[in-house]
């Protein structure tokens, strides 16, 4: 089960699956252990995940029967460390940075908020600053998430049908990217400019009903909003 995927090199990925992270070699096929994550006997599996600014990924777990508070955040170092960050977390979600990298964003799903943490760059210790944003009831829950190069805040929410778009600085909705797709996942910017918005959605939980009213669910999308995203992280960056 792969949950999320970041860059290394030209060459390797870093691959966070069910119970492990793995270094996956892209030119030769071969995947190498960087460090298990626990499981909790077959318990929880990761979820979403992204690297900092300095190179550490941050990747949270969450129950495979989707019990509450059975998740944690962690980061993963290029020697192979693994530190909690957070506890109690049900469904570990979108995860960001702000440029000037003195803020973090984060969601636990079920919470219907992006959290707000002062974030220390050099040693990764973060603290809770307050909620960034508040989810408007009737527009889904918040899953994956992006930032752009303006620090706003793009947010596919799931059973929402869209991508969202808030200020952190207000918690204000800017815009909707609407998607023809009810289950929304994540998004990412991509393309030579990080121009492109690409938008993945599910069928998972969707009943006959709702998969008639939208048969193009699973698919990825993409649109050009007219702003542009930040470069990925690279894992082990110095």
């Amino acid at each position: 089960m792969i949950s999320t995927v970041v860059p290394e090199t030209d060459s390797t990925v870093i691959v966070a699956l069910q119970d492990e992270i793995v270094r996956v070699n892209l030119n030769r096929g071969i995947n190498t252990s960087v460090i298990p994550i626990p499981d909790k006997n077959g318990d929880v599996r990761c979820n979403d995940g992204k690297c900092d600014p300095a190179g550490r990924l941050w990747v949270g777990t969450m129950s495979l029967k989707h019990a509450k508070g059975d998740g944690i955040l962690y980061t993963v170092t290029s020697n192979g460390k693994l530190n909690e960050k957070l506890k109690k977390i049900t469904t570990s979600n979108g995860i960001v940075w702000s440029s000037d990298k003195k803020f973090m964003y984060y969601n636990d799903t079920p919470t219907n908020r992006i959290a707000r943490y002062r974030y220390n760059n050099s040693t990764g210790e973060i603290l809770f600053d307050g909620i960034a944003v508040n989810i408007p009831k009737g527009t889904g829950s918040p899953d994956g998430m992006t930032i752009d190069s303006d620090d706003n805040l793009w947010v596919a929410q799931w059973g929402g049908s869209g991508v969202y778009c808030y200020s952190p600085y207000t918690g204000e909705l800017l815009r909707k990217v609407e998607v023809p797709a009810l289950h929304v996942a994540s998004c990412a910017f991509g393309g030579a400019h990080l121009d492109t918005l690409y938008i993945t959605t599910a069928r998972k939980g969707l009943n006959k009903e709702e998969l008639e009213k939208y048969p193009l669910s699973g698919s990825l999308f993409k649109c050009v909003p007219g702003v542009r995203g930040v470069a990925a992280n690279s894992f082990g960056l110095k």
